[in-house]
């Protein structure tokens, strides 16, 4: 008897494919780190709680007065949007669908629901979250470049879903 312990006998395809999938495993691991740290790739972040029913009606609440707020004049923005049945209220006038920055502006956008499951996704951009009744979801974007960026609600909503809509001008 020898006392070398026995070689473990692996088909040499099977090999092959073991290979190519610790190899997809590291390009994954390594895509992931790039986007999250070059190119500023960010998942939504939970950001608090609050109560659907009184989210609008609450005087205390940045949601009874939707719209954009300067933290710093002309670089820095936060934007509270509340998502409700086929609208997404970004002023105190219902009407209005369109908040305007700056060129070079970063805005911070809290996105909460009184009512149904939402979407929110910014065209053009890397913004893309779920908006749940309850909960108020953060992201944040630097508008680097003039246009219009329309944002437009990618969960079914009810019947008046293809009208929710709003846009952000960038000048």
């Amino acid at each position: 008897m020898s006392s070398s312990s026995p070689k473990l006998q692996i088909d040499p395809y099977e090999r092959g494919w073991m290979y190519f999938s610790l190899g997809l495993l590291a390009a994954f691991a390594i895509a992931i780190t790039v986007a999250g740290l070059a190119m500023g790739i960010q998942l939504p972040g939970f950001e608090q709680r609050v109560d659907p029913r009184t989210v609008d009606t609450d005087p205390n609440s940045p949601w009874s007065k939707p719209g954009l707020r300067e933290v710093v004049p002309g670089k820095e923005y936060d934007a509270y949007i509340l998502a409700q049945i086929w609208r997404y209220s970004v002023s105190e006038q219902p009407a209005q669908k369109e908040l305007e920055v700056p060129l070079g502006a970063t805005v911070t956008f809290y996105i909460t629901s009184k009512d149904v499951q939402h979407g929110f996704l910014l065209q053009n951009t890397n913004l893309n979250v779920q908006v749940v009744p309850g909960q108020v979801a953060k992201l944040t974007y630097t508008f680097n470049q003039a246009g219009r960026y329309d944002f437009i609600c990618h969960e079914y909503c009810g019947t008046g879903h293809a009208a929710m809509f709003a846009t952000v001008v960038v000048k």
